[in-house]
């Protein structure tokens, strides 16, 4: 029976000009980009990649990570295997680490906690040179309203209002432990405005859309399209409460990824 090698590989990338990580047929996705750069650096390899998440188009990562495996070879040199990857990667894309791990690990079901942020401005253009990393509002935002709204979130909620095309089979109950809404310290540029915001929401797990329509919901909140009492009944189980703005993909990154085993 032929053997498999698997490994653990953390990833950063900038998503502006990738529709999604998930490849898909006639696009430029992150997945489809490291499958084609592993096709050229080990062309005599079956290889197989599983993401432990999927980003949507424009969203960015710090802190990603998949599963490569490898059928029958396993890598004599996995720090020489990274920075042959990078050397042949876009530079929007960097490998950071690898590990081996037992072929019995899952990126996605091992996954334990996701950190994902959301930033933004508001008020004024922005520079040109922001919109790969923040989401810019040109009206007047009530952040300290928005703050208190984004505390809502914490906590085990049917989210089911914060997701698109609704699937009959998709788990709508999810537990937030922690959504603060918070001076930008995150990153910092010469061009970004004097002043920007970032929401910070960790859990376990999201549904499509879904940190994107929460952010989405507390932008009308601050704009004083809904009051803060809309959202709070829309986390009440049952509610026919639904929210149909997505905010902007270009605000959003993966910031924080922890596994139930473990890893670099």
């Amino acid at each position: 029976m032929k053997e498999n090698y698997s490994y653990i590989l953390r990833v950063q990338y900038l998503g502006f000009r990738y529709s999604g990580w998930q490849k898909q047929p006639k696009q430029k996705t992150v997945e489809g980009m490291l499958a084609k750069t592993l096709k050229f650096i080990i062309p005599d390899v079956q290889f197989k990649i599983l993401g432990a998440g999927r980003t949507d188009a424009k969203v960015s990562a710090l802190a990603a990570a998949f599963t490569l495996t490898l059928r029958e070879s396993p890598l004599e040199d996995m720090n020489g295997f990274v920075a042959l990857f990078n050397e042949n990667l876009p530079p929007d894309i960097r490998i950071v680490s690898i590990q081996k791990v037992k072929s019995d690990f899952n990126a996605i079901q091992d996954a334990k906690t996701k950190e994902y942020v959301y930033l933004f401005s508001f008020g004024q253009k922005n520079h040109p040179f922001c919109a790969p990393f923040m989401a810019n509002f040109l009206e007047d935002l009530d952040i300290k309203s928005m703050e208190r709204a984004a505390k809502l979130f914490v906590g085990t909620h049917d989210f089911s209002p914060y997701t698109s095309r609704l699937q009959q089979n998709t788990k709508t109950i999810r537990t937030i432990a922690s959504c603060e809404l918070k001076t930008n310290t995150l990153l910092k540029a010469n061009f970004f405005p004097e002043r920007s915001y970032a929401l910070h929401v960790s859990g376990a797990g999201f549904m499509r859309y879904q940190i994107r329509m929460m952010m989405g919901a507390l932008v009308q909140l601050g704009k004083g399209e809904i009051g803060i009492e809309k959202i709070s009944a829309s986390l009440i189980s049952g509610s026919e409460t639904r929210f149909t703005y997505v905010a902007p993909g270009s605000g959003l990154l993966l910031n924080g990824l922890e596994f139930t085993k473990d890893t670099p």
